[in-house]
């Protein structure tokens, strides 16, 4: 990982920042502590919200980026959205401390100081936060609060700083829980004698289960390493971060880390799986992207008060995983007023149709039906009990529901969606698709229409009929389109977007909403043996950075790498990936063998890199390499794919973070006739 940041772990546990300063040399020690009582300081009672600059801006913080950012706050609504929180990362002291050993804040970055900044971000009636470190120095190799903790403390709370950014680079620790509480604990001893109301964010990236300890002691703790802005690592924080739902509660809550909404990595669409998540999660919803540059797309997500009603809900539930299935899960949440809001997340490569009921997610049984709020759309909607959709792929459609006797005169809810016999097309050829549209209401849908477009260029022609007079709940309306791609037409994944339109029995219940699909162009390998580096891959998702082609990862951008290197021996042909990663080849059932040198590059060798190597055909495991770690060097692995339609490259984490994951697919190989 990026060694700009403590990323699961930037520094391994004893070692020191190598930035100078001497640090090597400092001896700290922390008084044991007692058995942690529950830290009950009042805080934090909702996940918090606000701004941490790290994401966008790394150690290029200053005085005026936080009261700009604060003024930001204002006036454009989010702080009467709720965000309070404007956080300052690392990087903003200097490199010593003074003659009474106390922090120095930059004077050229904070020519007020932090105490001037915070007074200007209280003005504002908005609240200050700030970071520091349980080791020697800070991850970027500034002084770090390791045997500093009551003098440091007592700083912030003289500055008026209400939150502390507590991080784990330089721990100079020994590996046990018995040191990580010591550590912890004494600056959260410390915070509580300055008398006043500071949150406590621990950030020790999970590595020893701060769930199963941390709420003793601060308000909230990092679940993980650091996130990246891009669907690989969303993914695999998020699917660490769900099963942790029993150990949060009011004032401490599970943090997977910042939001990297709004910093163009990822699609809109993975952005609002990325703040629905973070919302049914209690995640603190702390803004990570230049708030003075930010698009009207992205400041609909921020701003999406349906949506943050879910992460402020004062229950305090953390959502939970109802069902998964094929990388459709059905993840729920228990609100106050005995609503449930539901998450249909689809982290697949493909629209899926994915469906639970209101029985299911805890509702009482309703003869009328529930109302259905879809809290994307802004729209209510009335459903018998069915909750569906055809979700897009790494797409969440977030619904709220309850039961309602208005929700009769709100038009049917509806699941809409390209199901099409072809999920892939070679150019200059043509398919049939299928649009269903079901109605899932009490009363029905009425004047139902459905529209299919396609990219320009391309034909679609109806086969079937495209319009009902009336659609009653459980009915569906299937309607078969020809398409036709034209000759020359580049690979990748396209679009298909259409319409469906109806209405309800009441006033103003005319809907008219998206039918979304994807289709790919496609051309399967040549006839013989292939390196795969050589061809088109579908698709290609990473931990870090992209897939490289014959080059190690080097986690940032495209030609960073170096040559793929297993056990000393150099390989010019083959992918360099980082877990977790997913590197699909459409292969339309021709191809017969897969075979490649499969570990964990040299150039992390002795390192805590360890991940395991899967082939997946037509979703079915042929090749398992097994967990591999830094020392293993390269390991053989062949897969029969005769007959699949699509091959899947999978490298997983082996479970325990992707800290140094670096897998090369060397001299990988596809054999088709």
């Amino acid at each position: 990982m990026p060694i700009t940041r403590r990323i699961v772990s930037c520094v391994t546990a004893g070692a020191v920042w190598a930035g100078g300063l001497g640090l090597a040399a400092v001896t700290a020690t922390v008084v044991a502590a007692p058995e942690a009582a529950a830290v009950d300081n009042g805080l934090a009672l909702t996940p918090p919200m606000g701004f941490n600059d790290w994401n966008s801006f790394g150690c290029n913080v200053s005085e005026q980026l936080i009261e700009q950012t604060a003024d930001y706050f204002v006036s454009s609504g989010l702080k009467a959205a709720g965000y309070t929180y404007v956080n300052i990362d690392d990087c903003w002291m200097t490199h010593s401390r003074d003659a009474d050993g106390r922090l120095v804040p930059d004077p050229v970055k904070f020519p007020d100081g932090i105490k001037g900044t915070a007074d200007y971000v209280h003005a504002k009636g908005l609240k200050l936060g700030i970071y520091e470190d349980a080791g020697t120095a800070t991850c970027a190799g500034y002084p770090g609060s390791l045997g500093h903790e009551t003098t440091d403390a007592q700083s912030f709370a003289d500055w008026g700083v209400d939150y502390l950014k507590y991080d784990n680079c330089n721990n100079q620790s020994d590996g046990s829980k018995a040191d990580y509480l010591n550590r912890y604990t004494a600056m959260g001893d410390a915070l509580k004698a300055t008398g006043r109301p500071i949150v406590y964010s621990l950030c020790e990236w999970g590595d020893l289960k701060p769930w199963e300890w941390a709420g003793d002691i601060g308000n909230l703790w990092r679940t993980t390493g650091d996130i990246s802005d891009n669907w690989g690592s969303l993914k695999s924080i998020t699917d660490a971060n769900l099963p942790l739902a029993a150990y949060a509660k009011a004032g401490a809550w599970n943090d997977p880390d910042m939001l990297e909404v709004g910093n163009g990595g990822m699609t809109d669409t993975e952005y609002r799986t990325h703040f629905s998540l973070w919302s049914m999660m209690n995640a603190p919803l702390l803004i990570g992207t230049d708030l003075r540059k930010a698009t009207p797309q992205t400041m609909d997500i921020l701003l999406n008060k349906d949506v943050i009603a879910l992460d402020q809900d004062p229950l305090g539930k953390q959502a939970t995983v109802l069902s998964s299935s094929g990388g459709a899960q059905v993840v729920v949440k228990q609100l106050a007023n005995g609503d449930r809001a539901v998450a249909l997340y689809n982290e697949s490569d493909q629209p899926q149709h994915i469906a639970t009921t209101a029985k299911a997610v805890g509702l009482p049984a309703s003869a009328l039906g529930y109302r259905v709020r879809d809290l994307w759309q802004h729209r209510d909607y009335q459903s018998a009990g069915t909750l569906a959709a055809t979700v897009p792929a790494h797409g969440t459609v977030l619904l709220r529901v309850g039961k309602d006797l208005g929700a009769l005169l709100d038009p049917s809810l509806v699941d809409a969606g390209v199901t099409g016999s072809a999920l892939h097309i070679q150019p200059g050829k043509g398919a049939d698709v299928t649009t269903s549209v079901t109605a899932l209401g009490t009363l029905p849908a009425l004047q139902v229409a459905v529209k299919l477009t396609a990219p320009a260029g391309w034909t679609v022609k109806a086969k079937s009929r495209t319009s009902t007079p009336a659609l009653l709940g459980g009915s569906t309306l299937t309607t078969t389109w020809h398409i036709d791609v034209p000759a020359g037409t580049a690979t990748g994944t396209y679009p298909l977007a259409g319409t469906v339109s109806y209405r309800g029995i009441g006033p103003k219940s005319t809907v008219s909403q998206p039918v979304t699909g994807q289709i790919a162009v496609a051309v399967p390998p040549p006839a013989g043996t292939s390196y795969l580096s050589d061809l088109p891959w579908e698709s290609a998702t990473n931990g870090w950075g992209p897939v490289e082609r014959d080059t190690s990862n080097g986690e940032t951008a495209a030609g960073d790498g170096n040559p793929l290197t297993l056990g000393g021996t150099v390989y010019p042909k083959g992918l360099g990936a980082h877990a977790p990663s997913d590197i699909a080849y459409y292969t339309a059932g021709g191809c017969t063998s897969l075979t490649a040198t499969v570990g964990i590059d040299d150039e992390k060798k002795n390192s805590k890199g360890s991940v395991e190597f899967e082939v997946l055909a037509d979703g079915k495991q042929v090749a398992d390499s097994g967990i591999l770690t830094s020392t293993t060097g390269g390991h053989p692995l062949t897969a029969d794919i005769t007959g699949a339609q699509v091959v899947h490259l999978l490298v997983t984490d082996a479970g325990d973070g992707n800290d140094s994951d670096h897998a090369d697919w060397a001299a990988a190989q596809i054999t088709c006739s």
